[in-house]
């Protein structure tokens, strides 16, 4: 199925992708939804798969099952944008989650909304953990916006994590906890937060907190990102170069007529 007309208040079609429907939306539409989602009542979950994200779900009903139920689901890898070409599917382009990330919270700065940081490393020697060193600088790098609170991703126990976030009266929670978790994370938590919307982000508050660098601004606006990151860190090759069978798999799909 190429796509099913969007339920009234939704801003485009879906595309379906191997088994995943994606919103066929540019990045200011997308924050353009995350914004009005923030207007009802929640929890919603909004997704940024990437080609690894899909092979998991066609093998994970209960993953497939969650981004099927998410209010926004946005093509964060490039192999997404050329699956769908070779689908006869096209999307409006890549949406990378962090980009997309970047984007909404200068709209929360503007309205007041407020924001809390899940995932990635604890503190350590002294150090503040992941999340509160990119709490800081992103508080730097976009004056008005409100951190609520923050909490590493290496948490045993769901209920305090939950009460922390309900406590500090979030609006939207950047869960980074890596796929499939994080999703099955919001799908089962989500609403016990109090928060309206939920973003999986998987590594973002690395990058945020300044301890990974993402590829050139060339790399990144010629869909190259992948590359950069396969020269830069060659021990990821073999979750790069999962992007070939995943465009084969398109390619069978749709010689099949699927």
């Amino acid at each position: 199925m190429a796509g099913r007309e969007a339920p009234e208040g939704e801003i485009a079609v879906r595309v379906d992708v191997l088994g995943v429907a994606f919103d066929n939306v540019t990045k200011k539409e997308a924050v353009d939804r995350a914004m009005a989602l923030l207007e009802e009542d929640g929890p919603h979950l909004a997704a940024t798969p990437n080609p690894e994200m899909v092979q998991r779900a066609g093998k994970d009903p209960e993953f497939a099952q969650v981004l099927s139920a998410a209010q926004l689901v946005i093509p964060d890898g490039i192999g997404i944008v050329w699956a769908a070409r070779i689908l006869k599917r096209p999307l409006k382009g890549r949406v990378p989650g962090i980009d997309f990330a970047s984007a909404l919270m200068e709209q929360m700065a503007r309205t007041g909304k407020r924001l809390f940081l899940l995932g990635a490393a604890p503190a350590k020697d002294g150090q503040p953990s992941v999340a509160e060193q990119a709490a800081a600088n992103l508080q730097k790098a976009c004056p008005g916006l409100v951190i609520c609170g923050t909490h590493d991703g290496y948490f045993k126990k769901d209920g305090p994590v939950v009460r922390q976030i309900r406590d500090a009266r979030a609006d939207v929670v950047f869960v980074c906890l890596g796929f499939p978790r994080q999703e099955k994370w919001i799908a089962a938590h989500g609403g016990e937060t109090g928060a309206r919307l939920l973003i999986g982000l998987g590594g973002s508050l690395d990058v945020f907190a300044g301890r990974v660098k993402r590829a050139p601004a060339w790399f990144q606006n010629h869909g190259l990102e992948w590359f950069y990151r396969l020269a830069s860190q060659p021990s990821r090759a073999g979750r790069i170069l999962k992007i070939a069978p995943f465009l084969l798999k398109a390619l069978g799909a749709r010689l099949r007529g699927g």
